[in-house]
């Protein structure tokens, strides 16, 4: 799973480093203005590490709806 995470955060033009893919976290925490940081976040709010984990998960998610419709239509072909 960490393996596709990386592939699809790439592709969305984050920086992940494939032998640390969960750091992408922390590029997207960035982006969206969250202060993420390794250790404990306590101090954030829900909202904000929903930010974070929505804008990763979201990616995920389309891509496997893509894959799934990809496979799909390939195996309506002849």
């Amino acid at each position: 799973m960490q393996s596709f995470k990386a592939d699809v955060m790439k592709r969305e033009g984050y920086a992940v480093n494939p032998s640390r893919p969960d750091d992408v976290k922390y590029e997207v925490a960035r982006d969206l203005g969250v202060p993420l940081k390794p250790g404990d976040n306590g101090e954030l709010s829900t909202g904000s590490a929903g930010k974070v984990g929505g804008k990763i998960g979201g990616s995920m998610v389309r891509e496997m709806i893509r894959l799934a419709q990809e496979r799909l239509a390939n195996r309506d072909e002849p």
